[in-house]
């Protein structure tokens, strides 16, 4: 079982985080990592995985290595799964918008 997931990554930000879901549904991600040999992308997947509790290694990037707009798999998780950890983080983006 895996699931596939587009993301929309932004490097050298000056946080490492996952920003929520865009308006064409791509997942939003930032990285301080730069985009220079790779190391957003390995920035991006360690991320994802520490997010979605899998190991790196279930994580990988099948299409854009070398663009912002990428595709993602992640082996041993399921759609819904991943639909609630996003659903997660947009409750407490909307909680956090009202202090």
């Amino acid at each position: 079982m895996s699931v596939r997931l587009e993301i929309r990554v932004s490097p050298r930000s000056r946080r490492t985080h996952v920003k929520g879901r865009r308006a064409d549904g791509a997942l939003q991600v930032a990285v301080s990592a730069p985009a220079d040999g790779g190391r957003a992308n390995a920035a991006v997947v360690s991320l994802l995985a520490e997010w979605l509790g899998v190991k790196p290694g279930q994580v990988r990037i099948t299409r854009g290595l070398a663009a912002r707009g990428k595709t993602v798999e992640i082996d041993g998780l399921e759609r819904e799964a991943l639909e609630r950890r996003i659903a997660e983080l947009e409750g407490a983006s909307e909680a956090g918008h009202g202090e």
